[in-house]
């Protein structure tokens, strides 16, 4: 009986989402928010950052090669600066994004101090919460997010200071939640040993999670080195991505901050959004099972032909990880972090598997323009191409991909959140949706059929 009725709900509810293609255009509605040219729907200004693929002329959209921009400074000259002088930038690049200026050293040897400090979580929290049944990370974090908010006794305080305080606090805190969440989990799931390890203040954050994560001398330098590229290269991507833009709209409400970051977490891990490089993974893997010489060009491009004509691999005709909202000559990110991947595959012995990832983002526009030679669409790898293989270089396990991405991003997010309450002018984002079904009179309940 519960399942007829289960079925029928569910049919009935099919049906009723049902809107004419048409209708769409008729009423000039923007799915996705997105114009006509693919390009996004301006619905708000921002000091935080930019991300640039294209150019409007009065032709329309020009490709460019990709530029990202935090609070004005180029992603290159941001990275570039950190690491001629060898040193992590994780940090800088939390105070950068969050106080619009880059800090001094007294500053920012203050500020990676404070942040060490708010790495810990309360004891009582770890003991209700390393045990919780949980089988995604993603929705671990999520919750104990939430959980945390009972620890604050100023939880629903929206004055400057203590928002910032808990933006600091929840940025600090989440390499290790992640980390006590995978660890929790793989002991009460999968019977392995439990391996609590506290929080070393004298550790960068890359540091720390990988000590965390793994333990002493279980990672390299190189292998710091290029996660905390990572963390910078994916703390901040404009307010329109769309876990960014979802702690918008919830900080709109004047919600709490816990409330706000945990939406964005949700957001973050529906596959469209920061899961791509798990499936770039599995895609490169299928590449390698099946094509016989890797090494031929000709080869791997009929077999990424084959992907878009949903005749290889997983049959979605998807090519994961090429192609871009924004970006279309280039992303930025990918460049930067290629370079570094390539001083990590040496490392690890893993070149061969390093070019043929190179191979596939040199010929994947080509075969899009073989199977859609119609289109003029400019496509190019997107950072998540190469994060799987560097995470997976440095051994980080694959259920911990899409939270790694959080640790970074919730800097965007507090960003972003703090901005919004900021404005002078406060108003809760409320976009339009048009009513499209029919009129209908209520039916008496002995006239139903």
């Amino acid at each position: 009986m519960n399942e007829n009725i289960l079925e029928k709900v569910s049919h009935k509810l099919h049906e009723s989402c049902d809107i004419e293609k048409d209708l769409f255009i008729r009423h000039r509605v923007k799915r996705g928010l997105r114009n006509a040219d693919d390009s996004g729907v301006l619905v708000g200004l921002s000091n935080i950052g930019d991300v640039v693929g294209y150019k409007r002329t009065e032709e329309g959209i020009v490709p460019v090669e990709g530029r990202l921009i935090y609070r004005g400074i180029d992603i290159h000259e941001l990275t570039s600066g950190f690491q001629k002088e060898r040193r992590h930038g994780f940090d800088e690049t939390i105070y950068l994004l969050l106080t619009g200026e880059l800090p001094s050293k007294s500053d920012l040897d203050a500020f990676a101090t404070y942040m060490a400090l708010q790495r810990d979580l309360p004891k009582d929290f770890i003991k209700t919460n390393i045990s919780s049944r949980g089988t995604d990370i993603m929705n671990m974090l999520a919750r104990n997010i939430l959980y945390l908010y009972t620890f604050d006794d100023n939880a629903e305080d929206t004055s400057q200071i203590n928002l910032v305080q808990q933006a600091l606090s929840l940025i600090a805190k989440f390499p290790e939640i992640v980390a006590y969440s995978y660890h929790g989990m793989m002991h009460f799931q999968h019977r392995k040993t439990l391996s609590i390890r506290h929080p070393e203040p004298g550790l960068s954050p890359a540091e720390n999670f990988l000590y965390m994560l793994k333990g002493k001398s279980r990672y390299t330098p190189l292998d710091a080195e290029i996660l905390d590229l990572s963390l910078v290269l994916h703390a901040e991507h404009g307010g329109g991505n769309n876990s960014s833009f979802t702690a918008r709209v919830t900080s709109s409400t004047g919600t709490d901050t816990y409330s706000s970051i945990a939406s964005a977490v949700g957001s973050l891990k529906g596959p469209y959004h920061g899961g791509a490089n798990l499936r770039v993974y599995e895609m490169m893997n299928n590449i390698r099972q099946n094509v016989m010489n890797p090494n031929s060009d000709d080869e791997v491009l009929d077999y990424l032909i084959k992907i878009l004509r949903k005749e290889a691999h997983n049959r979605t005709g998807k090519m994961y990880g090429i192609g871009h909202a924004v970006y279309t000559i280039s992303d930025p990110r990918t460049t930067i972090l290629r370079e570094k991947a390539r001083d990590l595959a040496r490392e690890k012995g893993k070149e061969e598997e390093f070019e043929l990832y190179c191979k596939v983002e040199r010929l994947a526009p080509e075969a899009f323009r073989v199977f859609k030679p119609e289109s003029s669409k400019v496509l190019c790898a997107n950072v998540d191409f190469f994060s799987g293989f560097v995470y997976s270089c440095i051994g980080i396990p694959m259920e911990i991909w899409t939270p790694l991405f959080a640790i970074a991003r919730i800097v965007g997010w507090s960003a972003h959140r703090l901005e919004e309450l900021n404005f002078t002018s406060k108003r809760i984002i409320r976009p339009a949706y048009k009513y499209v079904g029919e009129e209908k009179s209520y039916i008496a309940m002995s006239d139903r059929n």
